[in-house]
């Protein structure tokens, strides 16, 4: 039987209501005006592509439990009308920094500084893929990565099983964890995921193919360069 083509298009969630300088990873705001629109235009992107790829939609929308996730998921379903559900998990969600979620990084660092327990951050610690926060809850940026690339291969793996047609799987979530979910499927070196973001809204397309190795590969789509002024200082949010 011939295997049918299956492709992911991963979103990340539109522009949102963001604190400043709050690591954004568990914010619970939703979309700005701006983010509705940039989520309507991804369902144009992604509309283009299931025809140019001869591909149906599947109707489930699999986003984060986040409000600007699962706000970008309905935006796009309702922009290709279809008739459609949106699974909510927490296993898309950005890198958690536990029990410090929502507080800013200067108080995230003061309480470092007051506890006896602990060293000091180092100074890149909110961009570095390996340090892990020392608070329960807490992920480092490459759990957070283990975590998306379990359920992108997951869900993907049982598509493969059913799947009588081409066909393109949504699922919306996060920038950094992302990112290291695709150095995880073998898409992004590890060198890569700091010079690389995601643009707020706008679909990167993948095909998956399960009997190789890599399965994954990106077709279509563009990341976002970060500039060599960001690169150096790295102190951007976590999202």
């Amino acid at each position: 039987m011939k295997q049918q083509r299956l492709y992911l298009a991963f979103v990340r969630h539109g522009e949102y209501q963001q604190k400043h300088q709050v690591p954004s990873a568990l914010q619970p705001y939703g979309l700005t005006k701006f983010g509705c629109e940039q989520a309507f235009e991804s369902a144009i992107r992604i509309q283009q592509f299931a025809e140019d790829n001869d591909c149906k939609i599947d109707p489930t929308v699999t986003s984060s439990t986040l409000l600007r996730a699962w706000q970008t998921a309905d935006y796009i379903a309702q922009g290709l009308q279809i008739s459609y559900q949106i699974n909510q998990t927490s296993k898309l969600a950005e890198r958690s920094v536990g029990a410090v979620a929502n507080l800013t990084i200067d108080e995230i660092e003061a309480i470092l500084e007051a506890d006896p327990r602990y060293p000091s951050p180092p100074k890149n610690w909110k961009s570095d893929s390996h340090y892990q926060l020392p608070f329960d809850g807490a992920e480092s940026l490459m759990q957070a990565g283990q975590r998306v690339a379990d359920e992108i291969t997951q869900t993907f793996s049982a598509l493969a099983d059913k799947a009588e047609q081409n066909t393109l799987k949504i699922m919306v979530g996060h920038g950094a964890s992302f990112r290291h979910a695709a150095h995880l499927l073998g898409v992004l070196e590890l060198e890569e995921i700091h010079g690389l973001s995601m643009f707020y809204g706008v679909p990167v397309f993948f095909e998956y193919h399960p009997n190789e190795k890599p399965a994954w590969r990106k077709v279509a789509g563009e990341w976002k360069i970060r500039q060599p002024l960001n690169l150096q200082h790295l102190e951007e949010s976590l999202d």
